[in-house]
């Protein structure tokens, strides 16, 4: 029990595996994409950020690269200053990040990152995410090559890949990643 206490539950669940993380998309599918539209609609140009939402108080992450080096931010209360300075930094107003994060929770998803292609976290599992990454273009037949290794990358459809990344412990690869897309 303290053991579980300690690392908040991240082993004991809920997990995932590739199935979930399509059915989400079949059934959230314009969701995703508006969240994914309206994300790159309010990107500053050079501009790399990554957020993931806790809840409606908190900011598990807010990455970004603008104007100065790449900056790491945890854990981050959505009223701080910090918080302000980083909104401030993109030109994004508060609404803006609110209204993000009523899109992702539409999505059914919980993290957002990019500039010129899209990620989209919809769950985490143990310590591990899984995504979604949008091109802006279907794939050609070697960009579908290199993104289909089956561990962290799996094709999906057009321009659509499957990723999981693993935490600091735990499976490093898909869960059920001998079995690519079908």
């Amino acid at each position: 029990m303290c053991i579980h206490i300690a690392l908040d539950g991240m082993f004991t669940g809920p997990f995932y595996d590739k199935n979930d993380l399509i059915e989400n998309y079949e059934k959230k599918k314009d969701e995703i994409e508006d969240a994914s539209n309206y994300f790159k609609s309010i990107m500053p140009k050079e501009t790399y950020v990554h957020i993931e939402f806790e809840n409606n108080r908190e900011l598990g992450i807010f990455h970004i690269e603008a104007k100065r080096p790449y900056e790491s931010n945890w854990n981050l209360k959505i009223n701080s200053s910090k918080t302000d300075s980083l909104l401030q930094e993109l030109n994004w107003t508060k609404k803006q990040l609110m209204t993000l994060k009523n899109k992702l929770d539409r999505a059914n998803c919980i993290s957002i990152g990019g500039n010129e292609k899209v990620s989209i976290g919809w769950q985490r599992s143990g310590m591990g995410m899984f995504s979604y990454i949008f091109f802006e273009t279907n794939l050609t037949d070697s960009e579908i090559e290199a993104n289909d290794g089956g561990c962290t990358h799996i094709f999906y459809k057009d321009n659509i890949v499957l990723t999981y990344g693993g935490g600091a412990i735990g499976p490093q690869c898909f869960p059920d990643s001998n079995s690519k897309n079908e």
